[in-house]
């Protein structure tokens, strides 16, 4: 009988799950949306029962789809979307409210505040992060002091984790509280240089170690998902954070080796070796870890890629469906003029401003729709510009190409538009769902189906590639014509005094 990897990939917007075989050729993809909630402005939540039917819901249909049994597979791999905080009860496993989104700016008063106190410095040395509401300690500290479980949660009867550890609690029936390196390291909680929940940083945000999971290497047991699930045990052998999990499954195992997911938001990462990076304006991060053997990553974090699409689905009813973008966008002929920077909950990397909000500049007479959606898919390409100049100045390294994947990177006039803002080629896999192929890849690894990266590289292949067109006269202007309706959305918003 065949053999499959089971990936699980819970994102920002939908569940998703498929199955990879020896070749890291993937059955059918099964996928579940879920609800979003927006108790306030800037504020995003999930409720994390959505999140773990929905999970649960899609990698049966995926087991059925591939018209497998859950005893031809050898390990379930992990990706989840990163930074969203869920705390829940250790005995009846339910969740004290609603997760907080990643998103969420709801805690921006709460990181002005350290910064005042002059707590960046810490926080920034020892997690290689910035003291921003996109991370998970103020989130934690929000639902605790919120609920008044300060107490519960130093006797450890209150838990708390980013998804991966809630799915894993949930799958292993209660028995495992747990988390990988990657995700722990974006918490603000976790020193990426010793890979160790930090004594200091627990102190200054307020989160009880007692109430937090065993931080394991990307590659190693999670624990076994329970028979009831599936019919029969699964090892978890495998755990990373989304982004993390698509740059491993872009195999960009080298230093200099670069991609970039085209999702819910758009980000980037850069392998920078085993040591990380410390630069202005970006994230160090841990990438993956293999054993004792850590590999860093910078990242630039866009926080409303694809979402700016769904937003114009949903909240304006400009497109029926979010594929219509292309077509609506190749509907006219330029962007005639019109730029959307679309910080509708900030803008992330290189500006770190939680207080811009979105804006569309440009209009006239003639704009329409068109231009709009244009404008938006645009948008994606020149946040990603920004993010790729300020990583290969930090980094010191020349981008030689780009690995592109996510739901958005299915848009060849994106990836066109991206290569040409680049003046690089960009790669665009021939697995669309890199995300949950990192995740199965490091359960692979884990469990012993393949021995080294290097056996996984040989394996990566390119759906198509894009070269650039443009002169370096046309990138200059239309990049400047970017930065200047960038300044004009920043700080729209007062910080709290």
């Amino acid at each position: 009988m065949p053999e499959f990897v089971l990936a699980l990939d819970q994102g920002t917007t939908s569940s998703r799950s498929l199955l990879f075989d020896r070749r890291l050729r993937p059955t059918p993809c099964a996928q579940f949306e879920f609800a979003q909630h927006y108790p306030g402005p800037g504020h995003v939540e999930h409720d994390a029962e959505d999140l773990w039917k929905s999970q649960l819901k899609a990698a049966r249909a995926a087991v059925r789809k591939a018209g497998g049994r859950a005893a031809d597979i050898v390990a379930l791999g992990i990706a989840n979307q990163r930074e969203t905080v869920v705390l829940w009860d250790r005995d009846t496993g339910r969740p004290v409210d609603r997760a907080i989104v990643w998103q969420s700016r709801v805690t921006a008063p709460a990181c002005e505040r350290l910064k005042k106190e002059g707590a960046e410095p810490l926080v920034r040395r020892k997690t290689g992060l910035v003291l921003d509401p996109y991370f998970s300690a103020t989130k934690i500290r929000r639902l605790l002091d919120q609920h008044g479980l300060h107490a519960r949660a130093r006797r450890g009867e209150i838990l708390a984790g980013t998804v991966d550890s809630f799915l894993i609690w949930r799958l292993t029936g209660g028995k495992v509280h747990a988390t990988d390196y990657t995700n722990a390291s974006r918490t603000l909680l976790f020193n990426i240089h010793d890979c160790r929940w930090d004594d200091e940083l627990l102190a200054l945000f307020g989160v009880p170690r007692a109430m937090l999971p065993e931080a394991r290497p990307s590659a190693a047991s999670f624990g076994v998902a329970d028979k009831r699930w599936f019919g029969a045990e699964i090892p978890i052998c495998g755990v990373a954070g989304d982004q993390q999990a698509a740059a491993f499954g872009q195999a960009c195992f080298r230093p200099g080796m670069a991609k970039c997911t085209y999702g819910t938001g758009c980000f980037a990462l850069l392998n920078v070796g085993t040591q990380p990076i410390a630069a202005e304006g970006l994230l160090s991060t841990i990438g993956w870890a293999l054993g004792d053997r850590v590999t860093y990553c910078l990242e630039g974090a866009v926080f409303v890629g694809g979402a700016a699409i769904q937003w114009l689905r949903d909240g304006l009813g400009i497109l029926k469906r979010a594929g219509d973008a292309e077509r609506l966008a190749r509907s006219v002929a330029d962007h005639g003029g019109v730029y959307f920077v679309p910080a509708l909950v900030g803008l992330g990397t290189p500006h770190w401003d939680p207080y811009a909000r979105g804006l569309v500049i440009g209009l006239d007479r003639g704009s329409t729709a068109g231009h709009l959606v244009r404008a938006a898919v645009e948008a994606m390409a020149f946040q990603v510009r920004d993010v790729i100049d300020a990583m290969t100045t930090e980094a010191g390294v020349r981008l030689t190409e780009l690995r592109a994947d996510g739901g958005a990177a299915v848009n060849d006039g994106l990836m066109q538009f991206q290569a040409d803002l680049l003046g690089r080629p960009v790669r665009r896999s021939r697995v669309r769902e890199t995300t949950a192929l990192g995740a199965a890849s490091l359960a692979g690894l884990a469990c012993g189906w393949w021995s080294t990266p290097a056996e996984l590289a040989r394996l990566w292949a390119i759906d198509r590639q894009f070269d650039p067109a443009w002169t370096p006269a046309q990138r200059r202007r239309r990049c400047g014509e970017w930065r200047r309706a960038v300044e004009r959305c920043r700080g729209w918003l007062a910080p709290p005094d």
